[in-house]
């Protein structure tokens, strides 16, 4: 007997993950202003670990990483996991992050794309129009500025893609790899891959150290624990229910980064932020609602 893919438990998930994200970005953009991407990515990689191997230890999955499934494709996926994170903040330092959260919520259409090429999976033409809504509210509250022409704007383009990509290789994966040990693999990946910029920093002076005080360092550990668990509960929607049914409440995040704006900087939406938001939660309900009438009406 087979079991169905949990879709109302992967929605959840998602929406829980984009919450954590947008808070993830609103103090990566904070941080990344004055401390190095490489440096960045190393403190909240390994504050992140302190956290994880005890965990993947006391479970047994660090015997796992030895024994995992497919290696190739495992290396492939912490490749686009290195990438996506490297580009968003390398992206978001020299874009205003309206910009690159635009380019990051197109990953939800390169998602579903992907999803029908790689593993097969059936999108009908209703999910195809919540994803394009989605995506047009996206616009609404966010309306490209003319830096997203530029060289910054091509890499977060690239970080979308690579996202979209990774997600892809999560679910072909979870089968085979528990998802501690996807996420703990990809943590180290991360952490070693900013260390190692910090070995070229004397050639490249934006990537000298920069002590943090207390504060600081207790928001790059922060950040660790929180992209960490976003990380986590994004894999565990994508392996708990079709991409196509999840990837329209990434679209969710604009609603947190809106509230967000306003409780933090005092930043009052535009009317026109509100027409986008109702247009990204719309396609959401709707995907919920077409996935609630699919299982009543199924015997």
């Amino acid at each position: 007997m087979t079991s169905t893919p949990d879709h109302n438990r992967g929605i959840v998930l998602m929406l829980v993950a984009m919450v954590l994200f947008t808070l993830n970005d609103a103090i990566g953009k904070w941080l990344v202003a004055t401390y190095p991407v490489g440096q960045l990515l190393a403190i909240r990689s390994f504050a992140a670990l302190a956290v994880l191997l005890p965990i993947a230890w006391r479970n047994g999955d660090l015997k796992r990483i030895m024994l995992i499934q497919q290696p190739g494709l495992q290396v492939l996926r912490l490749v686009l996991v290195i990438a996506e994170v490297s580009c968003f903040y390398w992206s978001v330092k020299f874009l205003p992050l309206a910009d690159v959260f635009m380019f990051y919520l197109a990953s939800p259409l390169f998602l579903t794309v992907f999803s029908v090429i790689f593993l097969h999976e059936h999108v009908g033409i209703r999910r195809w129009a919540a994803l394009g809504v989605g995506f047009l509210g996206v616009i609404f509250i966010f309306p490209p500025s003319d830096a997203v022409l530029s060289l910054p704007a091509l890499v977060a383009l690239g970080g979308s893609v690579a996202l979209a990509l990774m997600l892809t290789l999560t679910r072909s994966l979870s089968s085979g790899t528990g998802g501690l040990t996807l996420i703990t693999l990809q943590t180290l990946a991360v952490g070693l891959a900013g260390l190692s910029t910090l070995l070229v920093a004397p050639l490249v002076p934006e990537l000298v150290w920069a002590t943090p005080d207390l504060l600081d360092f207790s928001l790059l550990c922060l950040l660790g624990f929180v992209a960490t668990s976003a990380h986590f509960m994004m894999n565990s929607a994508v392996t708990s229910a079709p991409s196509a049914v999840v990837a329209p409440f990434q679209y969710t995040s604009i609603v947190w980064a809106i509230i967000l704006g306003y409780l933090i900087w005092d930043d009052f939406p535009r009317t026109q932020a509100f027409i986008g938001t109702s247009l990204i939660v719309g396609s959401g309900l709707f995907v919920l609602y077409r996935e609630r009438k699919k299982k009543i009406s199924s015997p």
